[in-house]
Parts: structure tokens; C-alpha cells; sequence
């Protein structure tokens, strides 16, 4: 399998590799076998106790490079980017480690797409594109590049610059 031939190091510098020799399809196709790589680490070098999804489809990816695979699909309202929006989610760096959850809080996040990462509002609106809006209900996997994501500043302590960002979101309510 690709994903188990390459290191993620290798993959996520080919996601991001900037030569002009690099297509887009190459780097789309990198990004969703580092998300691979992620879905198919040992169970221990995941959050313990955090919900993670398992899609039953191939990661798709958008022109931008988010990625991403419905593990459900909902049947409620869909957000657009003047919504409210209420979601539970888990937060992932390419170790498996995570460095956010709403799910340790108790409480989903409660936010509008403006007020996030490019990649969530992208993600969870949809893109007009390859990316469909999230229903309510919708349980849907997130890879982030870092270019949608917190880029080259990275988050603080929790978040490295340049990271690829895997979200494991639960579309609980719009409004």
C-alpha cells in the first residue's frame, strides 16, 4: 500500500512541495495518503478515549488541498458562512496526537465559519466545488493543509508551524 511505503514526513513534504514540477493531482494524492498513514497507525499512538472516525470511502480532495470523507452523512440543515454553527470535534497533529477536543470540554464549539481555520469553514460549508456542505448529523474527517489551516505561525504551544491538521468533526446544530 502507498501509504505503508512511505514515511509521513515524506508524504506531507510532497503535499507541499513547491517546484513547479509538483501537479496538483501529486499533491492531492499525497495529502490523502498522509491522511492514510494517520487512519493507520497503531491504536496507541492515537488520543486515548477521543471518538475517532473511521470513513468507509477514499478521502477526497479539493482543489486547495483540503481533504476530506464522510464517515455519516446527515439529514438536517447544511451551514453556510453566515451560520451559527455547533460542532463536535477532535483535533489531530500527523502524530496522532491531539491537541484539541470539544468532546474533553463537554460542550460542542459553538462558532461562525469566519471565526475558524479557512480549512474548517471549508470543510464544514463546503467549497462549491469537490467539498459538499456537512449536513446535521454529518460526521466527517478533515485534512487540513497547513496553507488553510495555521500556516507557517503555527498555534501557540499545541500547534507547530506548518502542521497538517487532522479533524474528526460532528455537525451537531446550524442556526
Amino acid at each position: 500500500m502507498f501509504a505503508s511505503t512511505l514515511s509521513r514526513a515524506a508524504v506531507v513534504a510532497a503535499a507541499r512541495a513547491p517546484d513547479a514540477d509538483a501537479s496538483i493531482a501529486s499533491r492531492r494524492a499525497a495529502v490523502a495518503a498522509g491522511a492514510l498513514a494517520v487512519a493507520l497507525a497503531p491504536r496507541g499512538a492515537r488520543a486515548r478515549g477521543l471518538p475517532t472516525l473511521e470513513c468507509a470511502n477514499e478521502l477526497v480532495v479539493g482543489a486547495r488541498g483540503l481533504a476530506f470523507c464522510d464517515a455519516v452523512v446527515g439529514d438536517g440543515a447544511t451551514p453556510t458562512a453566515s451560520s451559527v454553527i455547533k460542532a463536535h470535534y477532535v483535533g489531530r497533529l500527523e502524530s496522532g496526537r491531539a491537541f484539541d477536543s470539544s468532546y474533553e470540554r463537554g460542550a460542542p464549539l459553538q462558532f461562525k465559519p469566519s471565526q475558524v481555520i479557512q480549512g474548517w469553514g471549508l470543510g464544514i460549508c463546503g467549497d462549491g466545488d469537490a467539498i459538499p456542505a456537512m449536513r446535521v448529523g454529518g460526521k466527517r474527517r478533515l485534512v487540513i493543509p497547513p496553507e488553510l489551516g495555521y500556516g507557517a505561525r503555527g498555534a501557540g504551544g499545541a500547534i507547530p508551524p506548518n502542521a497538517t491538521l487532522y479533524f474528526d468533526v460532528e455537525l451537531v446544530a446550524v442556526a
